[in-house]
């Protein structure tokens, strides 16, 4: 079997010692004792990287992003505090990827757990390159057609646009964002607004959740499979786009109906 990035990634991160990966917010992080040294990131919000977010030594970060900016850069969030960003499919080479691990690695790990490293591990470089489901997942044809049929009632809505943001398709009304699609751990959501109040009465149904950064404004989450009920997901994208719209926007809606 030809080895992919991901494998690749995996190889290193769990070659120390109780390294462990679990899933943060739809990707993989790896830690060791419950601190996190890497996390492995593709197309974060639409950036179209295939990285590593690596903590690193102070002052290594500004380093390496001025000097090699082709691989490395500044990642969102943990930035701030220094953290490396480091793009794996651009050419660097992965004895370098593997040494900026164990880096990241020794930075949290106990002293006890870094002194039985031994040498960092050599690898392969990786052959197998990644899909264009696994880059973009919404942007493949199939998911496209999947969602078009939400992209043409939204759009039909008076004054909305369809915009990106953070990589998923998203409509607003005038200004204001009134829904959007999310593709998080493999499943394809769509968010919406029900106010606060709500969001207890659709969690009832496991097929609605509360989304992460959005939810304590009473966004909420429907997995809609496969086969979505059209219907229903036009009701609530309707309901939403009535709370954000603006007075001639209605008036134009209800002219309409």
């Amino acid at each position: 079997m030809v080895k992919d990035i991901p494998e690749a990634v995996r190889e290193i991160c769990l070659s120390f010692p109780e390294a462990e990966e679990l899933s943060s917010h739809g990707s993989p992080d790896f830690r060791v004792r419950g601190k996190t040294f890497a996390t492995y990131v593709v197309n974060h919000h639409g950036d179209g990287r295939v990285a590593l977010w690596l903590g690193s030594p102070p002052g290594a970060q500004a380093q390496y992003v001025r000097d090699e900016p082709e691989y490395f850069f500044v990642p969102p969030y943990v930035g701030p505090r220094g953290w490396l960003g480091v793009e794996l499919d651009k050419g660097l080479s992965w004895k370098r990827v593997a040494a900026l691990v164990r880096e990241a690695y020794e930075k949290v790990a106990p002293a006890a757990l870094a002194k039985q490293i031994g040498k960092t591990i050599q690898i392969a470089a990786p052959k197998a390159t990644l899909s264009a489901e696994e880059r973009d997942p919404l942007n493949t044809p199939a998911m496209q057609r999947l969602i078009q049929p939400l992209r043409e009632y939204c759009l039909s809505l008076p004054d909305v646009e369809e915009e990106p943001r953070f990589g998923s398709p998203s409509w607003r009304a005038g200004k204001r964002t009134f829904a959007t699609l999310w593709r998080y751990d493999g499943v394809l959501r769509f968010l919406f607004w029900v106010g606060i109040e709500q969001q207890s009465l659709y969690t009832a149904d496991p097929r609605f959740s509360i989304p992460p950064y959005m939810g304590h404004n009473g966004w909420i989450a429907l997995s809609i499979g496969s086969k979505p009920n059209w219907k229903e997901i036009r009701s609530l994208a309707l309901h939403s786009y009535r709370h954000f719209a603006l007075k001639r926007m209605l008036d134009r809606l209800d002219a309409n109906a």
